[in-house]
């Protein structure tokens, strides 16, 4: 049989599908190719030269002849990283036996977007494509609206978070990231993304510009895409704070993080008719001892807000006993100042960013609760 001779009439007849709305009709993996009736030996002389079809990937094939756009390209990509998981959800395992045919004039019927419910398998019951498969890196920010990377259409390269234990290699298009556990996927625009956190360690482990690097971080955390600890969490488990020029930008992001933090507190008190604090105070028995630092007193109610940012710092591994023994001198602070009739309110910059207007309740009724109370001890309040 040559490239020219007809398909077998047992196979499904599989029109010319460039130019369909569905990027998944029109790259399509072996293994769906075989369950929709297509063999190997049709798929190759499909593929050969003159033919309709080409193969971009190892176990990839393009539905038509040309250059993939950008969408179909990262589909492959997730493709040929992908695990495929079989009906009822077994993975690996391969739907044998008679599939339908479908009448070359009728679409396929719509298939479930991913993550959707549908016994982890499309119609025709083909594997499910993107099991243990999710994009990260530049091609991830790109698709979360990042502005301090190159658009899909530019990147040559698309970086795949896969499991440590997958037996693949990196191709020229598709670089294979393994970590030891898969992160939980952000579906974006149906593609299944790495966490912000995680694509931006990805994305710069690729990077030796500080200036670039700086860029992403700051864009990270002031567009309120993440928290500074989470992205620091990810870059110190990349083990890529021992590149100056990443803990230089680290630095620049913990301040960029708090100054985040720290207007959205200010628009806080201002959009929820809060009475105005004094502002960055530290506290003190008179003449006596140093009670600690607030974002924010209420001299009248005796009510403080503590804004906790803390973050692992670079140049140092911060495990769990460190930290545990940074929240225990934060709680033993917390209690000195409950003692004196201070209320502490502890707010976060991620409750902040999730819910500005429970936390402007909680402060309320601090406020409105201080008149039940007895009168708190007299502090000093000095500017910070």
């Amino acid at each position: 049989m040559n490239h020219n001779a007809p398909l077998s009439p047992r196979a499904p007849q599989l029109p010319h599908l460039r130019g369909a709305g569905d990027v998944r009709l029109r790259v399509l993996s072996a293994a769906q190719l075989r369950v929709r009736g297509v063999t190997a030996a049709e798929t190759n002389a499909r593929c050969r030269p003159g033919g309709v079809w080409q193969q971009y990937l190892p176990g990839v094939y393009l539905l038509h002849q040309g250059p993939p756009t950008s969408e179909e390209r990262l589909h492959a990509a997730l493709l040929y990283a992908g695990r495929p998981v079989a009906r009822g959800g077994v993975p690996g395992a391969v739907v044998r036996g008679k599939v339908p045919v479908q009448p070359a004039a009728q679409e396929p019927p719509e298939q479930p977007e991913h993550g959707e419910r549908g016994g982890g398998a499309l119609p025709y019951g083909e594997p499910a494509p993107y099991r243990d498969a999710l994009v990260t890196g530049a091609a991830a920010l790109a698709l979360y609206g990042f502005r301090g990377v190159a658009v899909l259409p530019a990147l040559d390269r698309f970086d795949v978070l896969v499991p440590r234990t997958r037996r693949l290699r990196s191709t020229p298009s598709v670089r294979l990231v393994r970590t030891a556990a898969l992160p939980v996927a952000q579906v974006v625009d149906g593609v299944p993304v790495a966490p912000v956190a995680r694509a931006v360690a990805d994305a710069v482990a690729q990077l030796t510009d500080g200036g670039a690097v700086r860029t992403l971080l700051t864009e990270a955390v002031r567009d309120g895409h993440c928290e500074p600890a989470s992205l620091v969490r990810e870059l110190t488990l990349a083990r890529l704070l021992s590149r100056p020029y990443v803990v230089d930008a680290v630095d620049a992001l913990l301040a960029e993080g708090r100054s985040v933090a720290e207007d959205r507190l200010y628009r806080m008190v201002a959009e929820y008719g809060l009475p105005e604090p004094v502002w960055n105070v530290d506290l003190r028995i008179p003449d006596g001892p140093y009670l600690g630092a607030v974002d924010a007193f209420w001299p009248e109610h005796a009510v403080a807000v503590e804004l906790d940012t803390r973050a692992p710092r670079p140049g140092g591994r911060q495990d769990g006993a460190a930290e545990q023994a940074e929240w225990a001198e934060y709680a033993r602070r917390r209690d000195h100042l409950e003692r004196l009739g201070i209320t502490v309110v502890h707010v976060t910059p991620r409750k902040l960013r999730d819910g500005l207007e429970q936390q402007a309740t909680v402060v309320r009724v601090a406020l409105t609760a201080a008149g039940d109370r007895e009168p708190a001890a007299y502090v000093a309040v000095l500017p910070r």
